[in-house]
């Protein structure tokens, strides 16, 4: 299982304002640091750290626009955490069948 997780983009997503910021880029298509601040409750400077951290796990992309960068979300890194996110849940679908079947026999194995 740990070699299908990447754990640097999975602490990445971990954050609330960093998900709420992957949330505005994808629905707007792209954002620079000043218009993401505008809408969330943290300071421009915030948002730019948290831009670099999504940057350098290759979540977001940022191409030079007069003063400011414009970030994007790269999809096919967004593919690849949300196919990650899918083998860690269907693993752990999995773990709790078998904790259901076993509790299931236990409970038999009583009620005898």
């Amino acid at each position: 299982m740990n070699g299908l997780v990447d754990d640097d983009l999975w602490s990445a997503i971990g954050d609330p304002t960093r998900r709420r910021m992957l949330d505005l880029l994808l629905a707007d298509g792209a954002a620079t640091a000043t218009s993401l601040s505008d809408r969330l409750p943290v300071t421009r400077q915030a948002v730019s750290r948290h831009l670099g951290v999504l940057d350098r796990v290759g979540l977001v992309h940022g191409t030079p626009e007069g003063r400011e960068r414009r970030y994007r979300v790269d999809d096919a890194q967004l593919a690849r955490a949300v196919a990650q996110l899918n083998a860690v849940g269907s693993t752990w679908d999995a773990r709790l069948q078998r904790i259901k079947r076993i509790a299931e026999a236990i409970q038999r194995g009583t009620q005898q």
